[in-house]
């Protein structure tokens, strides 16, 4: 087998699968030591190889573990272990049985290394065997193919585990039962049915960005798991479209949304001169409805983030106008709102107070003015109520 002719068909075949040369030069050590060891070795032995791949040429050794006596077990304790038919631990370190050909003691592995320690492992040269039976050559292929599978499903894991909490573009392949299955290059990834948009539609052959929410190993490679529906989903697509908000220029604070109905989004600036909110709507809306155009529609509200609590949970209420905020205990809030502002205020089935106290964390009570003006008799009154039995019990 002309092994450098054998390396560069291999490292092609890598290349194409995205696996690195030197993760290919390892599986191809890893096989030919499996065939060395079905041909010269013993089963027991550990044996490595080292491939030049500039000349083909390979070196081989045995690899022993060097012990001390306190790390194997003596015969007493064998004769134990097989009555008992357990492994027995001593002062929390797991004992191993002595295998010649696994193993070697300290004292006779510093005959040949003078400078090992316990622990270590000792590398033995072995004679160098460039022929190989049948059965040898047939081990080493299913080394090769077996251990590439697990390289290949080892790089796609660390390239989309790396990728986490951001966006990709994917195809959408087929539809089973709730979940939409994605063309992401490498392998597919999975949307579920909660992290879809309600009312969105997929098609086999569409393209849609999506946000990799969470990556996992299992037994078949890596899964992949997608979301449109994710909040960060949105300051992601903002990324994309704001120079700003990528440069760090303008920052989103906080985001609220509801998939596939509204969002809102409190952005603020860390450079003078810099307007938040024109930056992400951009010359004539152009940022914001290439945004609202990806989410199929979806309102977007963007207001500026404030320190103070009244200013932000008034701005949150917008497109309302707001005459007053009072803030109680608690993180409970009350919004004053002119009556012709109510509706508006509170949103379709409460729909924009809500997102606001997401948006802000205060629960928010929505009043009109006359509401509040009675509210604040009604508290005086109680008030009043109470005095008077303050002083009726002194009195008594």
């Amino acid at each position: 087998m002309d092994l450098k002719q054998f390396t560069a068909s291999v490292a092609q075949i890598a290349e194409e699968k995205g696996i690195p040369y030197e993760r290919v030069i390892e599986v191809i050590e890893q096989a030919i030591a499996a065939a060395y060891k079905k041909d010269y070795g013993k089963k027991t032995q550990i044996i490595r190889a080292k491939l030049d791949p500039a000349t083909g040429k390979v070196k081989f050794w045995q690899v022993k573990l060097v012990v001390d006596k306190d790390m194997i077990y003596s015969e007493k304790e064998l004769e134990s272990l097989k009555e008992k038919k357990r492994e027995k631990e001593e002062e929390g370190v797991k004992k191993i049985r002595f295998n010649p050909e696994r193993h070697i003691m300290i004292e006779e592995a510093r005959k040949i290394n003078p400078e090992i320690k316990v622990g270590e492992e000792l590398k033995i040269p072995l004679e160098t065997h460039e022929n190989y039976g049948r059965i040898a050559a047939q081990t080493a292929k299913q080394v090769i193919m077996q251990r590439l599978r697990e390289v290949e499903r080892e790089v796609i894991y660390e390239y989309f585990k790396s990728r986490e909490g951001e966006i990709i573009s994917g195809v959408v392949q087929r539809i089973e039962g709730r979940n939409v299955y994605f063309d992401i290059g490498k392998t597919l990834g999975i949307l579920p049915k909660e992290e879809q948009v309600p009312g969105e539609f997929y098609r086999p052959g569409q393209r849609f960005r999506l946000y990799v929410l969470n990556v996992e190993k299992s037994p078949k490679g890596p899964i992949v798991f997608l979301s449109r529906a994710y909040p960060k989903f949105i300051s992601k697509l903002f990324e994309l479209e704001v120079p700003e908000v990528a440069s760090g220029q303008v920052v989103i604070k906080s985001i609220a949304r509801e998939p596939g109905s509204r969002t809102k989004i409190a952005v603020t600036s860390t450079a003078e001169g810099i307007d938040p909110i024109g930056s992400m709507v951009g010359q004539r809306g152009t940022r914001v409805m290439a945004v609202i155009n990806e989410l199929g529609g979806e309102k977007i509200d963007i207001i500026e983030w404030s320190e103070e609590p009244e200013k932000f949970i008034a701005s949150a209420l917008s497109p309302a106008k707001v005459l007053e905020v009072r803030m109680g205990p608690k993180n409970k809030a009350i919004a004053i709102v002119p009556e012709d502002q109510l509706s508006l205020a509170i949103g379709r089935d409460g729909q924009n107070v809500r997102l606001a106290a997401k948006l802000t964390g205060w629960k928010i009570d929505v009043k009109t003015s006359t509401e509040s003006e009675a509210r604040t008799e009604e508290e005086e009154e109680k008030i009043e109520e109470e005095e008077k039995v303050e002083e009726e019990k002194e009195k008594k």
